[in-house]
């Protein structure tokens, strides 16, 4: 009886399955742990490959500007790129210095900079014990540029400008331009350089090197560009003539010496007139009052990397007080020479332009006019000749070919029409001003405006902060 009950109890104990539940139990939360422990190592790994990505992506981007700009030279980039790698590796799921640079490679052909990093990640649940960190490399690259910049800023000075206050608004906007476009510059290696080109009804060329380049006229059947002109060609002006105490340049001459020249020829090939003008138009037999000389009180400045001396050359700009209209293919002129490498044997060597040369050199030009150009002297038979109030087809045609001429060479150029709807610019004038100046732009290309028609002082600085800005970013991504 006894032994049949203890039989009964073992049985009963052999069919007993409730124990397995626990075995069961502790086999799955082992799964459940190593499956857990595996999310957050992989987790950890995602986050530290996003941070260690982001953190190379801001430095590669910034190193490669602080080279465009010139803030820092190749020799340089490795530590730079250091130090930005540290400042964007604290904050998060990576600790300072945990980012191992393991090559910067700067590619001079291409004008790449490639950078290859990794951090070790710990492991919060290592497989076996065999492993406690995982490595995450990752790899980023940008774009860098050594092009320099030359920018040509031909403004317009004309008795027109002292309407309202267009030439405070003027003198603020091309100033606001000059911070923009010498923005991030190295003082020690600048990258970008202006010149200014203000013009009225002629060019003042001014007393530096380029003054050699301007030959007087001494009659007016000289000045007279006409077929059957017996011109000779006049001797090199070595003193101020009292007639004309400036070295005020009009239209070169043509290889013909009947017509315009459209090139950008160095000096010493054809030589650019300075002239007494015709008789009569320095002397104000025009009936419009005193019409005296014909040089804008203001002198180009060829191309410096001087900011302030810029600025401080756009703060003396006064309206044109010696009469007379817009002769604008004339300053057109002028922006051209003072951007062409044919140029620079006239020019002292910090202000010589370089070479054409795309890869190297970034070239713009920038024309503001307040209305009509409606002054040529070149195809004038007389002081009455020179001006056209309702605008010359000469000056409009010649600005166009030369700017049609520096295009060709690469330059690009932008153009501002500002305030042309005033009352004094009839509809007729505001057209041609327009088709002129659309002509003279370079085509739009990439969301790259080239043409503004600014009516007041907050649009004309926009419009230039709008140029600074395209010119800074092209030379980045040139």
């Amino acid at each position: 009886m006894a032994l049949d009950k203890f039989l009964g109890l073992a049985g009963r104990f052999g069919r007993d399955r409730h124990g397995n539940f626990m075995v069961m139990a502790g086999v799955i939360m082992g799964l459940l742990a190593l499956a857990v422990g595996f999310a957050v190592d992989v987790g950890q790994m995602m986050n530290a490959r996003s941070a260690l990505s982001n953190a190379i992506d801001a430095a590669v981007t910034s190193t490669a500007r602080d080279l465009t700009t010139g803030t820092a030279t190749e020799d340089e980039a490795k530590k730079i790129i250091k130090v930005y790698l540290d400042a964007n590796s604290t904050g998060g799921i990576l600790t300072s210095n945990q980012i191992v640079i393991d090559k910067v490679n700067l590619d001079r052909s291409k004008f790449t900079l490639q950078v290859e990093a990794h951090v070790d990640v710990p492991l919060y649940f290592p497989l076996f014990g065999l492993e406690k960190t995982r490595r995450v490399s990752q790899t980023g690259a940008a774009v860098f540029s050594f092009r320099q910049i030359e920018v040509a800023m031909v403004l317009d000075l004309t008795g027109s400008m002292a309407q309202g206050t267009k030439m405070a608004d003027l003198k603020a906007a091309a100033k606001v331009a000059i911070d923009k476009i010498f923005e991030n510059q190295s003082p020690t290696r600048p990258r970008v350089r202006v010149a200014l080109i203000p013009y009225a009804n002629a060019v003042n060329v001014g007393s530096g090197l380029a003054a050699s380049s301007v030959f007087i006229e001494n009659t007016a059947s000289d000045r007279k560009q006409a077929p059957g002109n017996t011109m000779q060609r006049p001797a090199a002006n070595t003193s101020n003539s009292t007639n004309n105490p400036y070295n005020c340049a009009t239209e070169r001459k043509g290889k013909d010496q009947y017509t315009m020249d459209y090139t950008d020829d160095g000096p010493e090939r054809s030589m650019v007139n300075r002239d007494k003008i015709l008789p009569g138009y320095a002397g104000g037999d025009l009936g419009r009052g005193s019409e005296t000389l014909i040089c804008p009180t203001a002198e180009i400045m060829p191309l410096t990397s001087n900011a302030e001396a810029l600025k401080a050359r756009i703060a003396s700009f006064v309206k044109d007080d010696k009469g007379g209209g817009t002769a604008g293919h004339i300053g057109v002129q002028w922006g051209w020479y003072m951007l062409s490498p044919n140029w620079a044997g006239v020019l002292a060597e910090s202000q010589q332009p370089m070479g054409y040369d795309n890869t190297k050199i970034g070239k713009y030009a920038i024309l503001m006019t307040d209305g009509l150009f409606n002054q040529s002297f070149f195809d004038a038979a007389d002081s009455f000749g020179v001006y056209d109030p309702d605008g010359k087809a000469t000056t409009r045609n010649a600005s166009v070919k030369l700017c049609q001429g520096m295009r060709a060479k690469g330059i690009e150029i932008y153009t501002i029409g500002f305030d042309l709807y005033n009352r004094f610019v009839t509809a007729s004038a505001r057209a041609k001003a327009i088709d002129l100046l659309q002509k003279c732009a370079s085509p739009d290309s990439g969301g790259t405006k080239h043409f503004f028609d600014a009516s007041t002082g907050p649009e004309l600085e926009a419009a230039f902060k709008n140029i600074a800005d395209n010119m800074n970013r092209l030379a980045l991504t040139k």
